[in-house]
């Protein structure tokens, strides 16, 4: 018995010192965090402003610390000290704040901020020593990562030791509710030195005078370069109500490149620079920005108010470490005589649509006082981590009734203004090898236009049908769009033609193309497959099609206004070469056109108005086809591959990307049936996805879900973290799916934190198993030893009887061994879930029923041969 005894003060004392033995990640930041400022308890904010996220890296947590603006225009700062003093690099920014609030926000870094205080009105000053810009956000920007190897330096010897946050709190009629605001940003930071360092060069006119009722106002700035080569990645314009564009340049040898061109009047946001740019000793800087006074009775000059304007381009970089200058500024014009040959697009305004415009830019001092920047940062990623917060996952809403809608061939889909989805399918026709001649000519025309309604429109909560149209117009439907109007926009591969719908109008209202006649003129299309309409300046994208590769543009009452496109040539395809240019969908926030370049295997964007190809988004992932792509504000672009060829590896499956750096986000498939041939993708801002499939005759509803939870609960005096991410990462590795890099990345370190104590787990759990259970077999001896003594012969007998009753309650009813789930579940709040054998039986797919399709509608043969004219989509 003493030995038990002491087997269990041993047990109780590995316990204690294991509990003991723990130390917290974060236990290296004890001395920050016990100075750390507390937020208000009205913030959601976190309270422990430092996060580990493993060996080298941790988050910190910026944030105003409950404050309530009283006056519109308010500009509040506050300050945080970094918490290592040895070097480390900002290589994240992500932002917690809403435009609904918050007009914007600028993240400094200096050594001195100009106050002690919590927080203060930033008149007084943001430092007192030179500070530099790190990070600016506005109207709801999405997060932002630094290119791979590259990070803002922080500490050491010669970095920034503290953050300074500004938020500008432009109206406060937000705040008649009198609540508190926590607004700011997590960065994180790494001690891993970053080859590269990145910078931030702000070129800025001070001179400006616009004259009341001047129609076109120039603004030159040009600077020199004399310093170490440094890489541009990122431009951000800024004016305020009068600017129209703002286009900033290098000049080498007479040369002008173009490193970004926007309209100030839309989200400011830091924009990937198109091609990379290198700035080399001897290069010039030169940008310009172009006003209107017209609407104003007196000069307006540069300044920080309302009434005022500015004429500020930025510029993001990053240069060698060795070399690295953290800032640098430009605010003359060092030879107005070039700028005669600066190129005509610098003087061309870009159309706004008015409820695209930015909030009231009311301003007070900026860069002289407290650089004002209604700027939101949209910039190139690490090439394999997110940009975008990736704290949800898409997947198929399985309750969704849609998939069992009786469709045929579905071939478009699109969302109305209401947000309902519509259906573009092809009723009771068929695409199939006979449907077209060698000449592309449509060879069942004696069956007649299809008879049932080809447009439908569908709840999207409920899938009922909510009207139709379309009845006897159609021969083959195939692209579908809706205008900001609410009409249609429709193609026919069979007719050769493009169809404008209104939503009550039983004739067409506008009509491109000749019937049933291919050609590849102004006048002509072969098979075209889909339309995009500009919603400010109405002009009309086609992608024509299976048999011509071109992009035709259209103005808003079908006159031609040019094309661009050209064959696929032998070998590895070219910029602005197409393949079945298959999808289209506008990218209104960057001025582009994306086109899903079917059988080339990726998506070309291009300049909406000048079709001046700007990138290309390809990925091994695709497989040799991609079908449709969908833009959703924001910075998201969603897509669909096609079956792969024999050989091929990748599966069928839809895409999640970032717009600004191409990279994949999530991919996502469905549990009913299976992807047979997605044909067209849509999806909505609250990143509802729908997809149409020709063969499969269906349509999937897929919506995001919530990737990973993180919630403290504090209960009996212990803090539980709650964190699923792990969960996430094997259960993607257990279905082959691929996963985010940086998920990935995210639970290694995690799970590297957990082993840097190691056998804490495993001495837990198993203390917590065997106490009780050492405890009952501690009290069986005792009673037995007991009615030894009391009994003498007969305790045998009374033994079993006794003991029976405790270990059968174990047991439970079999006599196999001992079975928690009985036991727990004898006592009542406890359930034997968790306890039961799992179930290997059953699957989660169905079998298609309609696997042997009678339709070899959008066949294509395996490149490199152009695939034959019989494939269609």
């Amino acid at each position: 018995m003493a030995g038990l005894i002491n087997n269990l003060l041993i047990l109780l004392l590995v316990f204690q010192n294991s509990c003991l033995g723990f130390k917290n990640p974060l236990s290296v930041f004890k001395r920050y965090k016990d100075t750390t400022r507390s937020l208000s308890s009205e913030c959601l904010g976190n309270n422990r402003p430092v996060t580990s996220l493993g060996l080298t890296d941790f988050a910190l947590d910026i944030r105003m610390p409950g404050v309530t603006p009283k006056q519109s225009d308010t500009y509040l700062c506050m300050s945080l000290r970094l918490p290592v003093d040895e070097e480390a690099y900002v290589v994240d920014f992500r932002p917690q704040a809403s435009m609904d609030t918050v007009h914007h926000m600028l993240l400094f870094g200096c050594n001195v901020p100009s106050s002690t205080e919590n927080y203060w009105d930033c008149d007084e000053g943001i430092c007192t020593d030179k500070s530099n810009i790190l990070y600016a956000w506005a109207r709801n920007a999405p997060p932002t990562r630094l290119p791979k190897g590259v990070g803002f330096k922080v500490g050491g010897e010669t970095g920034s030791k503290y953050f300074v946050l500004q938020v500008h709190y432009g109206d406060v009629s937000a705040f008649r509710d009198k609540h508190k605001d926590c607004s700011g940003v997590t960065l994180h930071l790494t001690h891993q030195r970053q080859p590269l360092i990145a910078g931030m060069y702000l070129m800025m006119s001070v001179n400006t005078v616009i004259p009341p009722g001047e129609k076109v106002v120039d603004a030159d700035i040009a600077c020199h370069y004399q310093k170490y080569p440094m890489h541009l990645f990122a431009y951000r314009v800024h004016t305020h109500r009068l600017g129209k564009v703002v286009s900033g340049y290098r000049v080498r040898n007479g040369q002008w490149t173009l490193i970004g061109r926007q309209s100030p009047q839309l989200p400011q946001a830091f924009y990937p620079v198109e091609h990379l740019v290198d700035i080399n000793f001897g290069d010039t800087l030169a940008a310009r920005c172009v006003f209107t006074g017209e609407g104003r009775t007196t000069e307006t000059h540069i300044g920080g108010t309302a009434s005022d304007e500015m004429c500020n381009f930025y510029i993001m970089y990053y240069m060698e470490a060795k070399h690295a200058v953290s800032y640098m500024t430009c605010t003359q014009n060092i030879n107005p005589d070039m700028f005669r040959n600066i190129p005509q697009e610098a003087n061309i305004p870009i159309p706004v649509k008015s409820d695209m415009i930015m909030m009231t830019h009311e301003h007070h001092h900026e860069e002289t006082k407290k650089t004002d920047d209604s700027s939101s940062l949209k910039q190139p990623k690490r090439e394999e981590e997110e940009v975008l917060d990736q704290d949800f996952h898409i997947e198929e809403a399985v309750d969704w009734p849609g998939v069992n809608l009786k469709l045929g061939q579905v071939s478009g889909l699109a969302l109305d203004p209401k947000n309902n989805l519509v259906i573009f399918h092809r009723g009771d026709h068929v695409w199939d090898r006979n449907s077209f001649d060698s000449s592309f000519v449509y060879q069942q025309r004696g069956l007649g236009p299809i008879e049932q309604n080809t447009i439908l429109v569908i709840d999207p909560s409920n899938a009922e049908v909510l009207d139709s149209t379309g009845k006897n117009l159609f021969y083959l439907p195939h692209g579908l769009s809706i205008d900001k109007d609410g009409n249609y926009w429709v193609t026919d591969v069979a007719l050769h033609q493009v169809f404008k719908l209104g939503v009550h109008n039983k004739e067409p209202l506008l009509i491109l193309g000749r019937s049933l006649q291919p050609g590849s003129d102004k006048n002509h299309f072969c098979q075209p497959t889909d339309v995009a309409v500009d919603p400010v300046t109405g002009n009309i994208y086609v992608s024509d099609g299976y048999c011509n590769s071109r992009i035709a543009v259209f103005s808003p009452n079908g006159m031609f206004i040019m094309q661009w496109g050209e064959e696929t040539s032998i070998g590895k395809a070219k910029p602005g070469q197409f393949r079945i240019p298959h999808s289209l969908t506008l990218v209104p926030e960057f001025g582009q056109l994306c086109v899903a370049d079917r059988e080339n295997g990726r998506i070309q964007c291009f300049r909406s108005e000048t079709g001046e190809f700007t990138r290309e988004i390809k990925h091994k992932l695709f497989g040799t086809e991609l079908f449709a792509v969908s833009y959703v504000p924001g910075g998201l672009l969603f897509a669909v591959n096609g079956m792969p060829y024999p050989g091929d590896i990748e599966p069928v499956q839809g895409f999640m990307l970032n717009f600004s750096t191409g990279e994949i986000m999530d991919t996502f498939i469905p549990v009913r049936k299976s992807f047979e041939m997605p044909h067209d993708i849509v999806a909505s801002e609250d990143k509802t996805v729908y997809i149409g499939d020709a063969h499969a005759k269906t349509v999937w509803k897929f919506t995001s879900t919530e990737k990973m939870e993180h919630r403290s609960v504090k209960k009996a005096g212990i803090e539980v973290q709650e964190i699923k991410e792990a969960e996430t990462v094997i259960e993607a590795k257990l279905k082959n799916k691929p996963i985010s890099t940086e998920s990935s990345k995210k639970w290694e370190k995690h799970h590297m934190v957990e082993q840097a104590s190691p056998g804490i787990s495993f001495v837990l759990i198993t203390t917590l198993l065997i106490i009780p259970i050492v405890v009952l077999l501690a009290i069986a001896v005792f009673i037995r030893w007991r009615k030894t003594r009391v009994y003498g012969a007969d305790a045998d007998h009374k033994l079993e009887s006794s003991s029976g009753r405790i270990l059968g309650r174990l047991q439970g009813k079999s006599s196999g061994g001992l079975n928690l789930g009985n036991f727990f579940a004898s006592h009542k709040s406890y359930s034997r879930k968790g306890f039961d054998r799992l179930s290997t039986e059953g699957s989660d797919q169905e079998k298609d029923e309609d696997d042997g399709t009678d339709s070899e509608e959008e066949y294509s043969a395996p490149p490199p041969p152009p695939p034959p004219v019989s494939s269609s989509s």
